[in-house]
């Protein structure tokens, strides 16, 4: 008996057994139900997500000995015939290999004929944007006014090349790529079923590896079987498909957190020794870059607890503007790989890249261990902060850091001119108004318009840090949100350079020269191209 891949074994044989199109599903069963049926539909979508499978289960519907309906019975003749592949009133045409005018007519001719068997004849034109301009045309006719007997069903990965006289007779569907969920849960019933053992985490490099691509991943589920002697183990997949595991991943980031060059050229070594894709390496690690900015800034983004939970230490202990950088960098090293001397140099450059970039000082030596949760993770600026405590303490000159504390009698705006913040940490400042202060204390009042800013905890930390550096001694910042008394730095600078704007408007406007424009040529004067010097 030949053996049967598993993409056609686990084709989905109904609309309830059909994974990931639910909205595709619901509108197509609410038509049948209600016997509302259009003459043409269009399916689009990527590569294996279920555009032909749904064209087929449509046609059953159609078809079905027990009336139109939207559960076939997939017993009778029609529907075993059409899962069979060799029912005379479906016609499937691959419109790559017949893209020509006298095809298309042909076959529109054969269309006005009444069904040998069936209720309908339906015709299933795949990759239909592949048509010429001449066969579009040809079929807009019969399109517009078809036969009653006439289904048309269109599938095309690229719906942007057909004619839109041909779109706008169609009723369109746009098919999702899958969600990984969605295939491992399909991967595991499969291999239940087929009484395969397999270990869960290798059906997700399976799903990451498929792409969105339900059939992909059934053909990658094939070849990991042969590749295991009838087993899925997650080492044998990512070999087989050249994949990164996590262990490499998490070791790179912990290497990037430490600033640990020979950390990271030991993992860049092993990874080469096992002929690991350092393409894909790049790749994973853009993707979990991702992942900790999600963490930091929209944690319920993040369904997956276990996931969340993981990345919460990196989220916390890695800035949010390196972070950036750091995705950057790993997308940018992904495409100079062909551009390198070698993948295996262009992968360390862009390694030694991030570290190089990384503004953060290395934690002393043995300050994690790789089970925890971030090892060795950089210190926060808070700890910056707690450490300059001693220090100032161990100084006979050091004054003492109550006596320090108040900011320049309270001129907040003055205080912030001497610190030379940048980035996200000058933006929060600049929001603020001093509310109180008190010994080793300082609290700041933040719009609520602007309350984003404190999304990011190491923002704040490092504020905290620059106050503790200035004052020469532990500074505990607080900030609260709440409506403004008084007028932020922000707002005094807009104050201030909207003055400045319009000190320039109006000398421009008291300009001899400008003002006799205006009444010789009735001109008016672009505003917002004014800039003062």
């Amino acid at each position: 008996m030949s053996y049967q891949v598993l993409a056609r074994k686990w084709r989905p044989r109904s609309f309830a057994t059909l994974v990931g199109q639910e909205h595709v599903v619901r509108a197509l069963t609410h038509a049948l139900d209600q016997q509302r049926l259009h003459h043409a539909y269009l399916f689009t979508g990527t590569r294996g997500v279920g555009k032909t499978t749904i064209a087929r289960i449509l046609a059953k519907a159609l078809n079905c000995e027990t009336g139109i309906t939207s559960t076939p019975c997939g017993t009778c003749s029609s529907c075993q015939e059409i899962d069979a592949g060799r029912f005379v009133d479906l016609i499937e045409v691959d419109a790559a290999t017949n893209t020509k005018v006298d095809e298309m007519r042909q076959l529109l001719d054969n269309a006005t004929y009444a069904p040998t068997r069936g209720r309908f004849k339906v015709y299933v034109i795949d990759e239909v944007h592949m048509l010429s301009t001449s066969a579009f045309n040809a079929m807009l006719k019969t399109l517009e006014e078809p036969p009653e007997h006439i289904k048309f069903i269109f599938a095309t990965t690229d719906p942007q090349k057909i004619p839109v006289t041909v779109l706008s007779r169609c009723l369109q569907f746009n098919l999702k790529q899958m969600p990984q969920g969605h295939i491992v849960e399909h991967l595991a019933r499969i291999l239940e079923a087929e009484q395969v053992p397999f270990e869960p985490a290798a059906l997700r490099h399976i799903a990451k590896g498929a792409a969105g691509s339900m059939r992909d991943a059934l053909s990658l589920l094939d070849q990991a079987i042969a590749h295991g002697a009838g087993r899925i183990e997650e080492a044998g997949v990512r070999d087989m498909l050249g994949t990164v595991g996590e262990g490499h991943l998490f070791a790179l980031l912990d290497a990037l957190a430490a600033r640990d060059v020979q950390a990271m050229l030991a993992v860049a070594g092993e990874m080469d020794a096992r002929s690991l894709s350092f393409d894909s390496a790049l790749q994973e690690l853009a993707t979990q870059l991702h992942r900790i900015a999600l963490v930091q800034l929209a944690p319920e983004a993040i369904v997956d607890e276990a996931e969340r939970t993981r990345l919460a230490g990196y989220a916390q202990h890695l800035d949010a503007e390196f972070l950036q950088l750091c995705y950057q960098i790993a997308i940018n090293g992904r495409s100079d790989l062909a551009l390198a001397p070698d993948e295996y140099s262009g992968f360390l450059m862009t390694l030694l890249r991030l570290v190089a970039f990384n503004p953060e000082t290395p934690p002393a030596l043995g300050a994690g261990t790789p089970s925890e949760t971030v090892p060795r993770a950089v210190a926060t600026s808070a700890a910056k902060a707690t450490q300059a405590a001693p220090m100032a303490k161990a100084s006979p000159a050091a004054p003492k850091a109550a006596a320090a504390l108040p900011p320049a009698n309270g001129d907040w705006h003055g205080l912030l001119e001497n610190l030379k913040l940048g980035g996200m940490v000058r933006e929060l400042a600049h929001h603020c108004e001093l509310a109180e202060q008190s010994d080793n204390a300082i609290k700041l009042r933040l719009d609520p318009a602007h309350k984003s800013l404190l999304m990011n905890k190491a923002t704040q930390d490092k504020l905290q840090a620059a106050l503790a550096t200035h004052f020469g001694g532990p500074v505990k910042l607080s900030i609260e949100i709440s409506d403004l008394n008084g007028e932020t730095p922000a707002q005094r600078a807009e104050s201030a350079r909207s003055e400045k704007q319009n000190r320039a408007i109006e000398s421009l406007e008291q300009d001899a020269f400008v003002r006799d424009m205006i009444e010789t040529f009735d001109a008016t004067i672009n505003e917002q191209s004014i800039k003062p010097l």
